[in-house]
Order: structure tokens, then C-alpha cells, then sequence
């Protein structure tokens, strides 16, 4: 008993130093304001930044425990919808705090048609996550 006991601890102690370390980076990368800045909310920042932070550590205590949300399927999909659109954001803002997007137009000498390469981009990341959850369990 006493060796989960001393396994949970360290196990939840670990995992919070992972995602501290993720969301220290983000932090540092400025992401979050680069978000709140595109979105309009750029005078709501520490709460954004808080609710990112509380929103890791619950969803961390979600899926260590797991806890069971009575949402049904309905709740589910909109979970699932907020979600792909928070980490879709949140990776457009990282791709555009280390300049990701802007040296992939000079390397490709792409003058016209950016709209067209995000698009693709996050088509591509939106087949590649349904063909993982639905046909490659």
C-alpha cells in the first residue's frame, strides 16, 4: 500500500513539473499574449493565462483519476470542438512566436497563397487527429 501510495505522489508531482515546464515555455515564448492579442482580449491576459494554467492542472486530475463527467455525447463533442479549436490556436500562436510561418514563405519563395498553406495546415492536422482517434486505436 505504501508503494502506491509513495507512486501516486510522485507520479502527480511529475506530471505537474512536466506541464509547468510546458506552460513556462509558453509563457516565456509569450504564446498566451500573442493569443489574447489576436482574439481582442489582450487587456484580459494574467486571467487567460490562469485559466490555461488551472485548465492543464484539472485536466491532469481528470486523467489520473478518472473522474467521470456526466456530459453524454453532446457535452463530449463540444468539449472536443473547444478543445481542437484552443490547441489549434494555441499552436498557430506558437508557430508565429518562434516565426515558423514567415521562414517557411521565404524558403519557398511563396509570395501569394498563404491563407491557402494555413488552411492546409490545419486540415492536415484535423485528418491526421480523426484517422488517429477512429481507425488507428
Amino acid at each position: 500500500m505504501f508503494s502506491y501510495v509513495v507512486l501516486t505522489v510522485l507520479g502527480f508531482t511529475f506530471g505537474l513539473a512536466a506541464a509547468g515546464g510546458v506552460f513556462a515555455l509558453i509563457s516565456i515564448l509569450g504564446v498566451i499574449p500573442r493569443l489574447c492579442s489576436r482574439f481582442g482580449l489582450a487587456d484580459h491576459v494574467y486571467p487567460v493565462e490562469t485559466f490555461v494554467a488551472l485548465g492543464a492542472v484539472s485536466g491532469a486530475v481528470i486523467s489520473l483519476f478518472s473522474v467521470s463527467v456526466p456530459f453524454g455525447e453532446a457535452g463530449v463533442v463540444v468539449f472536443g470542438v473547444f478543445s481542437g479549436i484552443f490547441i489549434g490556436a494555441l499552436a498557430m500562436a506558437l508557430a508565429e512566436a518562434l516565426r515558423v510561418i514567415p521562414i517557411l514563405c521565404q524558403r519557398l519563395e511563396l509570395r501569394s497563397g498563404l491563407p491557402f498553406v494555413i488552411l492546409s495546415m490545419a486540415l492536415g492536422k484535423m485528418i491526421g487527429t480523426f484517422l488517429q482517434l477512429f481507425l488507428w486505436r
